[in-house]
This record gives C-alpha cells, structure tokens and sequence, in this order.
C-alpha cells in the first residue's frame, strides 16, 4: 500500500479540514510600572532689579572737613583757629614755588604773633576730645590734627588754595594779638572755599557741547 504523505493523511483525519497548528502565545508583558515623576526643579528666583546710579559729572577732588561731635561755642572758634594754623602749614609745605605768597614766612610768623593763642586753641581742643573720649582724648587729638591737615592737601585745587593761604596768611598776620578767635571763623572758611571744584586752566572749564541735530537740505537743480 502506498503511504501518502504526513500532511494529506492529518488532513484526512480531521476529516478534510486542515489541522492549524495551535497560535503562539504572545509572551506576557511585564507589569508595566507608573512612569517615575520628574523631578521638581527649584523655582527660579526673579531677577532683582540693578539699580540705576545716575551718571555724575567729573570733577576735581574736593577734601572734607573734620566735623566735630556737638562742639561749643568756644570749641568753635578754637577749631577755627587750629584749621587757619594747620591750612597755613600746609601751604608753606605746598607753597614754595611762588615766592610772592611768602606762605613759609606767614606760617613762621603766625606761630610767633598768635602763639599763646594758638596754645589756647590746642588745651580748648584737647579739652573737648576729653568730654567725649575720655583718657584716649591725646590720641583723639592726635587723630584731629592729622585729618585737619590732610583735609587741605589737594592738587586738584592746589593754585587756588596757595592763593588763598597767602593772603589769609598775610590778614592772620594784621589781626591783634588775642583777635585771631573770632576772625579764624571767616579765614577757615575762606581757605576751605578755595578748594572747591576749579579748573586748573580756563581750557579745562569748557563744557562740551552735543551735536546739533540738523534737517537735512535736499539739492535742488539750479
């Protein structure tokens, strides 16, 4: 007998429908886990306004005067005398290139015509670091001196100030002995005004001007 074939022979079993093989089962999916949150991200802080400091002009440097803590009236005027004294000395330290202001001799000769009161200014002084400082009033006073002095060294304003010290000096000079209190209230601030903003030359004292802005002129043919 002739053997047919595998396939015809499963066929004929089933009796005449093909036998399918059994569908694959599709792998089981592996529980799916819920997506992992990003995560948060800090808040970003809001950008903090730069102030706008508004341009200031260039100009010279003008030194500051020692302010004294609530003086008296007697500690004015000594203050007064001792800023007239310390503003003559630097101006015959600064002031030697013009031998007309004479500012060496005035300062010389302030020492000897007003020395007691200049003594009298310094004990006034050291009196009033004292109320306030206590045992430390020598170096307080110490301290005082060394910032009246470097308030009138300037270069900025340095022709004007020797200009000034030489005739203040030369009014200390004419003052009586025992007047110069009184009178170093308007010389101190004559010889702090000068070192108030100044052009070392009238060429520096020209302020720059802007362009104009011009309308333009459209050629028209003659």
């Amino acid at each position: 007998m002739r053997r047919l074939p595998l396939t015809i022979a499963l066929v004929a079993l089933a009796g005449g429908q093909p036998i399918l093989a059994a569908p694959k089962k599709p792998p089981a999916k592996a529980a799916s886990r819920p997506a992992a949150k990003p995560a948060a991200k800090p808040p970003v802080p809001a950008p903090v306004p730069v102030p706008v400091v508004p341009p200031t002009p260039m100009g010279f440097m003008v030194p500051r005067a020692v302010v004294l803590r609530t003086p008296t009236p007697p500690e004015t005027e000594a203050n007064a005398v001792w800023n007239v004294r310390a503003a003559l000395n630097v101006a015959a330290l600064q002031c030697q290139f013009s031998p007309f202001l004479a500012t060496v001799k005035n300062y010389n000769d302030l020492l000897r015509h007003h020395g007691e009161e200049l003594t009298r200014a310094q004990a006034t002084m050291v009196a009033h670091f004292r109320r306030y400082d206590g045992a430390r009033a020598a170096n307080s006073f110490d301290q005082y001196t060394t910032r009246t002095y470097n308030s009138y060294s300037t270069l900025d304003a340095q022709y004007k100030f020797c200009e000034a010290a030489g005739r203040v000096g030369r009014e200390a000079l004419a003052i009586p002995r025992g007047k110069l209190g009184v009178a170093a209230l308007r010389l101190s601030t004559e010889t702090r005004g000068a070192l108030n903003e100044q052009p070392l030359s009238p060429a520096l004292a020209v302020v720059p001007m802007d362009l104009l802005a011009m309308d333009e002129i459209a050629a028209t043919e003659p």
